[in-house]
């Protein structure tokens, strides 16, 4: 787990200034600009570590239950 947060804080986050990619891109989809291919590829690079940790707590909060 301690492995899938620091790479959610860092390549989850890269670059820090002057935006997270994850935050530009996550505007792009709501504004519909988000058009590229590689833009699409950059959304979904960004957002794995995040999806990993969610579905790692998600698991976690299953077996306690």
């Amino acid at each position: 787990m301690n492995i899938a947060v620091l790479a959610a804080l860092t390549l989850g986050l890269a670059p820090f200034f002057p935006e997270p990619h994850i935050w530009e891109k996550l505007k792009m989809l709501a504004a519909g600009t988000l058009t590229r291919p590689i833009d699409i590829f950059d959304l979904l690079l960004h957002a794995a570590p995040w999806l990993v940790v969610i579905a790692k707590l998600v698991r976690m909060a299953l077996a306690r239950g």
